[in-house]
């Protein structure tokens, strides 16, 4: 028996978000592209040195991005969109307009390129745009210069590319209406991948690692029959292919897999479901079998001695098996030694990227010695984490007595939204935002220090009352009509419920990348969870208590919260959720007994939870959305509930949207031109909309005209007295300068079109 370890990619920020930093110091003009290229590079090898002194076999090159993954693989095939072209020359700069949109020579705003969520997790990448008749051409290296990097160095190198018919999955037709598909262009593609695989050959590559996750989906037979086209073009005998599947099962496609002239497959065996020995009965003997056994996507360490018991007497009996993770170690962070506020005894409960490294190489000694003895570290795994899950006796019985009152409002929304508006009495098209604002360097420090014990509670609550009596007069001054508190209390809107609510775990350096430049630290589900004291009540009241304009509430939903942070492995995320939705239940209670009148409920993770195989999807949209309601139904008809959205295919879930039954709901739709906003016009949806007007994710600024343009265009999808007008996001990761004027072109824009009306 021969087994060979790898793993899929590396997380490519930095232990220290040495990435991030340098992206944003290049972009403020405060260092040369040559000083962020030497960051690229020094993250790399060290990268690539730690897999190697971890144990691993081959080492992964390709899995670095500048931006992302999916923006890097449309420069090496020259799909660059026109408007980022300009004549000049394509560059590291090309990425970054790409990704965050940039403002030209004569002051014209170019918008980014769209943003969707990588299938079901929480790391974005940049939709690729394809047009009729469209030329690819191989014309960025990056790809290339790495492997020269890495083979310079010594290492055994493994090529990471995304594969040509999954990379046209995740794009979409622009330009011209056209019934041109995106499989009509793999006659375009191909001749541009066999380029590329050409070039690995001319360097003595072995393996190359072809990611096609669309292979888990339920595809169509216009996409099923594609696959065996491109990977004969793409043979060639000098160089083997493995074809790399995760997130889900393969069982329903694995009769086009196994008809493809490749050299080996990888599964997902954490997140699909599979039987071994019927699935290597299933592909041909001499294929290579890579078996996903660590989790990619979660941080509990491994039970490796249970793995090893599991799977030795099945993997004993074949030939070339390879040992890797579920997936790459994009989502997960890099160090659990990083976290010296852990004692020895937690951090041996977790497993990050490096210590994931560790675990499939002592795994695969053990299975090729067929020696147990390898994994002794980790005799003790199983119980101390069982130690941690004590059932909470009052949150089980709770949870038994939920009825269908507790999800359910008093009355229809077209009573509740009379009441609300005799109540809130607001113009026509009111104006808002959603929820944060610039996270200053004082706002920051006051945080820090406060966390660090170098102010105490009295000074930090009075410097915290003082930010947001500042955001309140900013707010008023620019003229929205519903205001906000800012959120400068908060970190993150998922860490800083999990650090006040009981049975979250947080870490102190667990970044994992989101998009870009922007990292989240998910917080560690660890036990059952509940509210033991008011959340965000004493900020909102002290800022309602400074205007006489609304000021919304601010929580984030049960469904992100779970989704954003690593879970629990022991109970199901129906349960997790409900427990979430109960402690939410009893805050949106308390705020709205404090006298506050809208409250959002953020679910902007929602669409991000739909199981990939739709078979799955009715039982997941039940639960998701009767947690929603089970936190937000405790109110009465004059308050009003709003939630938010970000990226996502809506229309898989407008039923479900509906069944929120949500008063408002605000969403990321100004990277998405009129699609979004046809899909809401096609369902009918009835009840109040803000669609985001100013992308906070670019750097342009949009003028009055753009605006007044933008609100013109939304009224012929939404009504007018549905309308409400809002950024698409919040706003922490802006400046105050370019948020102040944003916000007031968006107020003027708006009281200049209520005049025409």
């Amino acid at each position: 028996m021969t087994i060979v370890n790898h793993i899929l990619g590396f997380p490519r920020i930095g232990l220290n978000r040495e990435l991030k930093k340098a992206q944003e110091i290049y972009w403020n003009n405060k260092i040369s592209k040559e000083d962020l290229f030497l960051v690229g590079y020094k993250l790399r090898k060290h990268h690539w040195n730690l897999q190697k002194k971890s144990g691993i076999d081959l080492i992964s090159v390709g899995d670095f991005a500048w931006y992302d993954h999916v923006l890097t693989t449309s420069l090496m095939l020259g799909n660059i969109p026109k408007r980022y072209k300009n004549n000049e020359n394509i560059d590291i700069d090309t990425i970054f307009k790409i990704g965050r949109g940039f403002t030209t020579k004569e002051g014209q705003s170019i918008p980014a390129s769209e943003m969707k969520k990588w299938f079901n997790t929480n790391y974005h990448y940049i939709v690729p745009e394809f047009y009729k008749n469209q030329k690819f051409e191989f014309i960025w290296t990056q790809l290339f210069d790495e492997i020269d990097e890495a083979k310079k160095i010594g290492y055994r190198v493994k090529p990471v590319i995304l594969g040509p018919l999954t990379y046209l999955w995740l794009g979409k037709m622009v330009g011209e209406k056209t019934k041109s598909d995106r499989l009509s262009l793999l006659s375009e593609l191909i001749p541009v991948y066999q380029k590329i695989i050409y070039e690995l050959e001319k360097r003595k590559i072995e393996w190359i690692q072809i990611d096609e996750p669309i292979l888990v989906l339920e595809l169509s037979q216009d996409w099923k029959k594609c696959f065996k086209q491109v990977y004969e073009a793409l043979y060639n005998k000098n160089i083997k292919i493995l074809i790399t599947t995760y997130f889900d099962s393969i069982n329903h496609n694995i009769d086009i897999i196994n008809q493809l002239p490749i050299q080996g497959l990888h599964v997902d065996l954490i997140y699909g479901k599979y039987d071994i020995n019927n699935l290597k009965q299933s592909i041909p003997e001499n294929w290579i079998l890579s078996l996903g056994i660590i989790n990619g996507r979660n941080v509990w360490r491994s039970d490796l001695i249970k793995i090893f018991k599991d799977f030795f007497p099945i993997i004993n009996k074949y030939k070339n098996i390879w040992i890797g993770p579920s997936c790459s170690f994009l989502h997960i962070p890099i160090d659990i030694n990083a976290e010296n506020n852990f004692d020895k005894k937690t951090q041996q409960l977790f497993s990050f990227a490096i210590q994931k490294c560790e675990e499939i190489a002592c795994l695969s000694l053990a299975l090729k010695e067929n020696n147990i003895k390898y994994l002794e570290q980790w005799e003790n795994v199983s119980f101390l984490q069982k130690s941690l899950h004590v059932k909470n006796k009052k949150i089980y019985d709770r949870i038994a007595n939920i009825n269908i009152y507790d999800i359910k409002r008093k009355n229809s929304y077209n009573i509740r939204s009379i009441k609300q508006k005799n109540k809130l009495k607001l113009p026509l098209l009111p104006t808002t935002t959603i929820g944060s604002f610039p996270q200053t360097t004082e706002i920051r420090k006051t945080r820090f220090d406060f966390k660090t014990n170098q102010i105490n509670s009295e000074q930090y609550n009075h410097m915290m009352n003082n930010h947001i009596k500042n955001i309140i007069k900013k707010q008023e001054k620019i003229g929205l009509d519903v205001l906000v508190h800012g959120e400068p209390e908060r970190n993150d809107m998922v860490e800083y419920f999990s650090e006040n609510l009981e049975g979250f775990l947080i870490t102190n350096n667990g970044w994992v990348q989101s998009y870009g430049s922007r990292c989240v630290k998910p917080p560690i589900i660890i036990s059952d969870i509940y509210r033991s004291k008011p959340i965000t009540i004493k900020w909102t009241n002290y800022a309602q208590s400074l205007t006489k304009k609304p000021i919304k509430g601010m929580l984030t939903g049960p469904v992100t919260i779970l989704l954003w942070s690593f879970p629990r492995e022991d109970i199901s995320y129906e349960l997790i959720a409900k427990q979430i939705a109960l402690a939410l239940r009893d805050e949106v209670k308390d705020l709205e007994k404090s006298g506050i009148s809208i409250i959002q409920i953020d679910e902007p993770a929602l669409r991000e939870g739909l199981p990939l195989h739709k078979s799955a999807w009715k039982n997941y949209l039940m639960w998701a959305v009767n947690s929603f309601k089970l936190s937000a139904c405790v109110v009465k008809d004059t308050t009003q509930i709003h939630t938010h959205m970000c990226y996502c295919e809506f229309n898989d879930i407008m039923e479900s949207i509906s069944l929120l039954d949500v008063d408002v709901i605000t969403i990321e739709n100004s990277r998405s031109n009129e699609n979004l906003l046809n899909i809401f016009k096609k369902n009918k949806y009835f009840k109040d909309i803000g669609p985001g007007i100013y992308d906070v994710h670019s750097m342009n600024i949009p003028s009055v005209i753009d605006f007044e343009h933008c609100i013109s265009k939304i009224t012929k999808y939404i009504p007018k007295n549905q309308l409400w007008i809002n950024p698409d996001c919040g706003l922490k990761t802006r400046n105050w300068k370019e948020t102040y004027i944003a916000l007031k072109n968006m107020v003027t824009a708006t009281k200049n079109f209520r005049k025409k009306l």
